[in-house]
C-alpha cells in the first residue's frame, strides 16, 4: 500500500489515535463482557436488568477510560501499525 499524500494525511494522524483507543476500547469492553458471562453457579441475590444495565454501562466507561490512559497499549500498537502508511513528518 502507498502513504497517503502530505496533505491527506496531517489530518488523518489525530483521528488515527482517537480510533485506535477507540478499537482498543472495543476490545476490552468484550473481553470484560466475556469475564462477566461465566457461570460459577452462584445464585444472584440481587439479580435484575437494571442491576446488569449498571454493570454494562460502568464496563463501558471503564473500557473507555483505559484505553484513553494507555495503560495496555493496544492502541498503542493499532496506532504504530497503520500509522506506516502515514507520509513521514505527520505527528
Amino acid at each position: 500500500m502507498k502513504p497517503l499524500p502530505e496533505r491527506e494525511a496531517t489530518p488523518i494522524r489525530g483521528e488515527l489515535r482517537e480510533a485506535a483507543q477507540q478499537f482498543e476500547a472495543i476490545l476490552l469492553r468484550q473481553m470484560l463482557a466475556s469475564a462477566r458471562s461465566t457461570d460459577f453457579g452462584g445464585n444472584d441475590l440481587f439479580g435484575s436488568q437494571s442491576e446488569a444495565t449498571f454493570r454494562e454501562m460502568r464496563d463501558e466507561r471503564f473500557a473507555e477510560l483505559t484505553a484513553k490512559s494507555g495503560q495496555l497499549g493496544f492502541a498503542d500498537a493499532i496506532e504504530k501499525q497503520l500509522a506506516r502508511f502515514l507520509p513521514e513528518g505527520t505527528d
